[in-house]
């Protein structure tokens, strides 16, 4: 009775292992067929497109054109690149390459200098804001599309290059032989707004940004004697860039012991995508008064930064809600040398917060407002007490000023002073740290 029990059992099992192996069976044959039915679709469309186009139609194109389109119904970030634009981005991203230090772009349809990059050939050779290059080694540039001439003028150090030069105000074409040379863009800038209080600007997340980064704190510590009073990390227009270094970044103010270090974590659907990245524990910055001043350009790996700070309570947000971009993208190099983007995975702030499609909110909104322009008539001056007749005179005025009891602030930069006056959200953040200050002063 017993051992008919268990082969009555172990054939219901059996059974039943045969009922979703068939189910499995079914459900792939089904994807299958699913996945043949839309390749043959596809097939056909390709087929009768290029049969019946009003015009032949290039195979390269059609089938680049379908890549992404498949890829641009998924979201805006995944992409297809072609070789050259992967290429040209990855050297973007190393911010450094072999050429002449010209930013460019286009005005009807011509290529014109933005701006020569300063300490580099174009720069000393007296390429200027607005120059149109016509010509790349004799090779008119008229109808070449922007990065086919990027390509043109970067090269090997040491190269020469000529540039056929249209300028304003000149009669003759202009001819520069220029030698190319290594090309570093910067993506940090620092400075003393006054002692004691810095600002240190971000413009992309670039291989080097980490690195330049810890070097700019150092910098600035040791132009203002010191440790600093405050500092404002200025993200605004920052469009992202590489991951590892927006976490170097933060790694900076977070992570003193093992309860605070996370910076930011991933979750995705492929093996490998759900991680979590942590501060390193060991010396980091003093705890001065940090204010983070971002925007609606502010996204990506700048939203990284500005949200690991916030819910860590290392730094006061301000400015204007920012881009909204919490997604992961994945390079991958194809056999034939193209570049796949591909979107594996959302990003999450220390407390859990997904920001995609939200942003990161300001602790305190502050709109950028542009300086008013200044009325023709001469202002009132203002009138105090002391200016009144037969004002009555300071009771126990002291007769000689106190000595005080620390040397007069030194006066603002001259270029960080008109920064300030064109730049309210940056005005604002400097009220902010000098009064937080202030209030510790007071406390003690």
């Amino acid at each position: 009775m017993f051992k008919t029990r268990i082969i009555l059992t172990a054939v219901i099992l059996l059974a039943l292992v045969g009922v979703l192996l068939a189910n499995m069976v079914q459900r792939m044959a089904h994807f299958q067929q699913s996945d043949a039915a839309y390749l043959r679709l596809f097939k056909e469309v390709v087929a009768f497109t290029k049969q019946s186009y009003v015009e032949k139609v290039d195979d390269k194109k059609l089938m680049t054109g379908a890549i992404n389109g498949m890829l641009a119904a998924l979201d805006p970030h995944s992409t297809y690149m072609p070789v050259t634009s992967y290429n040209e981005m990855k050297v973007h991203m190393a911010g450094e390459f072999g050429g002449l230090g010209i930013q460019l772009g286009t005005k009807d349809g011509k290529l014109m200098v933005e701006a020569p990059i300063e300490d580099t050939p174009a720069f000393r050779a007296g390429i200027q804001s607005g120059d149109h290059i016509w010509t790349i080694d004799g090779k008119p540039t008229q109808g070449v599309s922007i990065n086919d001439c990027v390509s043109r003028m970067r090269g090997t150090p040491g190269t020469s290059v000529t540039l056929g030069i249209l300028r304003e105000g000149t009669k003759e074409p202009l001819s520069f032989k220029l030698v190319r040379a290594i090309i570093k863009t910067k993506s940090v800038k620092a400075k003393l707004l006054e002692p004691g209080y810095a600002y240190l600007g971000i413009s992309e997340f670039q291989e080097r940004t980490g690195e330049d980064f810890e070097r700019a704190l150092q910098t600035l510590a040791a132009d203002n004697g010191g440790p600093l009073k405050g500092l404002i990390l200025d993200l605004r227009y920052n469009p992202g860039g590489l991951l590892d270094q927006a976490i170097r970044v933060t790694n900076r103010f977070v992570g003193e012991g093992l309860s605070n270090g996370l910076i930011v974590s991933t979750k995705g659907r492929s093996a490998g995508s759900d991680r979590q990245m942590l501060a390193n524990i060991g010396e980091k910055e003093p705890h001065y008064p940090i204010v983070v001043l971002i925007n609606g350009g502010s996204a990506s790996a700048s939203e990284i930064v500005a949200g690991a700070l916030q819910d860590h309570k290392r730094a006061v947000i301000m400015g204007t809600q920012s881009f909204g971009k919490g997604s992961v993208q994945s390079l991958i190099t194809l056999p034939n040398g193209d570049g796949l983007k591909l979107t594996t995975a959302r990003y999450y702030t220390p407390s859990g917060r997904s920001i995609q499609a939200k942003g990161i909110t300001p602790d305190i909104t502050v709109e950028f407002a542009k300086k008013p322009a200044q009325p023709d008539k001469k202002k009132m001056p203002e009138i105090r007490e002391q200016d009144l007749d037969g004002h009555m005179q300071q009771v126990g005025a002291p007769k000689e000023a106190p000595a005080a009891s620390e040397p007069p602030a030194a006066p603002l930069d001259p270029k960080a002073q008109e920064q300030l006056s064109k730049d309210n959200q940056l005005a604002r953040a400097l009220d902010l740290l000098k009064g937080v200050n202030l209030l510790k002063a007071g406390l003690k």
